[in-house]
């Protein structure tokens, strides 16, 4: 069965890049809530851009190590947040916040995606991203062959994508969606909506070709 490629677009921080990824047509923004990221938001910020979305895109959170309060506070301010961990949490961590949430796997030779994905079966998805120094993403493409075993729960294809790169990634994995942030910026946190719609119009053509040749 042909699916249609979700789309995320995280880290933004101003209201035209948030106008630009909606008018694109993504299916989700990510708002980052990591503190030592250069795309970080306050709570009030992020409260203010997940205001300016129509109905049926969905704001994202993205969360490093953050403790249940801050989190609590989040969901409570932006009621319609996914939240998406990628520190250290454990599987009773992310279940405790009781919101839908998606699991941030770093992917090196010898992972085993298969037991990470089962011990966090709560997830709505794996996001697979690339395993760099520190926290959160890098911009850095991982081996996407690293990634044969099937997983039981959908996969979101995330690291170093852009428009020249998401169609071979998403012919290579078929995920359920892509998450892309550097790869649309022309600054640390500063999107370029033209790039944005580049990456978004290569999903669309990934997709296409995938129905044609399935014809």
């Amino acid at each position: 069965m042909n699916q249609r490629t979700r789309i995320k677009i995280c880290g933004l921080t101003r209201e035209a890049d948030v106008d630009a990824a909606v008018e694109a047509g993504a299916d989700a923004v990510g708002l980052v809530f990591y503190d030592k990221s250069p795309r970080v938001v306050t709570l009030t910020r992020a409260a203010e851009l997940a205001r300016r979305l129509p109905p049926f895109v969905t704001p994202v959170g993205l969360f490093v190590n953050a403790n249940d309060a801050d989190i609590a506070a989040a969901c409570a301010l932006i009621p319609q947040l996914l939240l998406q961990f990628h520190g250290d949490e454990t599987p009773a961590q992310c279940v405790r916040a009781a919101r839908p949430f998606l699991r941030a796997a770093r992917i090196t030779p010898g992972f085993d995606l298969l037991d990470f994905a089962t011990r966090f079966a709560h997830a709505q998805a794996i996001l697979l991203d690339a395993h760099v120094e520190g926290y959160g993403g890098g911009g850095k493409v991982f081996d996407w062959s690293l990634v044969q075993s099937a997983v039981p729960l959908p996969l979101v294809l995330s690291g170093g994508l852009h428009a020249g790169n998401v169609i071979h990634g998403i012919r290579a994995l078929r995920p359920w969606a892509v998450d892309v942030s550097s790869g649309v910026e022309s600054a640390k946190g500063v999107k370029d909506a033209k790039a944005i719609r580049r990456f978004c119009d290569a999903v669309r053509q990934a997709d296409a070709c995938s129905a044609a040749s399935t014809v």
